[in-house]
């Protein structure tokens, strides 16, 4: 019974967008740190961010339209890393393959042949339009709008009773008694 419901519960898709200040005269690293934090493949004080360094490595290669191996991306990785003196933390290469794996699941990198590249070579901004703002967020929001939906149908054919709306109707004043 248990198995059924943890089933239920898993996401088919999920996004963590988050907004930061603007970016203003940001080395390239950083740069991209914050756009990972943005997309949420990143958490907010994670030491652990080779993804940084996954994408920076496959946004160099865009350039050349080049596409890369997960043994290509991890040995460029480490000299990454080594170029900015960093810790050689997370760059195993089962651990760079879930990155990639994760870039993949939000449709920025795309797999070709076992070869990794951004989507497409293209533009961050246009795959962010075409791939997640499009087809990811709508597709999420429309799910949600058939919950609320489904939701509203259910409360408003089975009414609350009257006893339980005035208590509400007293705790939200006492609440606003308590906020004044």
């Amino acid at each position: 019974m248990l198995i059924s419901t943890i089933a239920k519960d898993t996401p088919l898709v999920e996004v963590t967008l988050r907004r930061y200040e603007k970016p203003v005269a940001i080395e390239e690293r950083e740069l991209v740190r914050k756009l990972c934090l943005s997309l949420g493949v990143l958490q907010p004080g994670d030491s652990r961010d080779v993804m940084v360094d996954v994408l920076c490595v496959l946004l160099h290669n865009r350039s050349h339209k080049m596409d890369l191996s997960s043994e290509e991306v991890v040995k460029e990785v480490i000299a990454y890393r080594k170029k900015y003196k960093l810790e050689m933390r997370g760059i195993a290469s089962s651990n760079v393959r879930r990155q990639l794996r994760r870039l993949r699941e939000i449709m920025l990198v795309e797999k070709i042949f076992n070869n990794y590249r951004i989507a497409e070579f293209g533009k961050l901004t246009d795959l962010l339009d075409e791939k997640i703002e499009k087809f990811l967020l709508s597709s999420i929001l429309q799910r949600v709008k058939e919950y609320a939906f489904h939701v509203d149908s259910h409360f408003l054919k089975h009414p609350q009773p009257q006893e339980n709306k005035i208590c509400n109707e007293e705790a939200w004043h006492k609440g606003d008694a308590l906020l004044n």
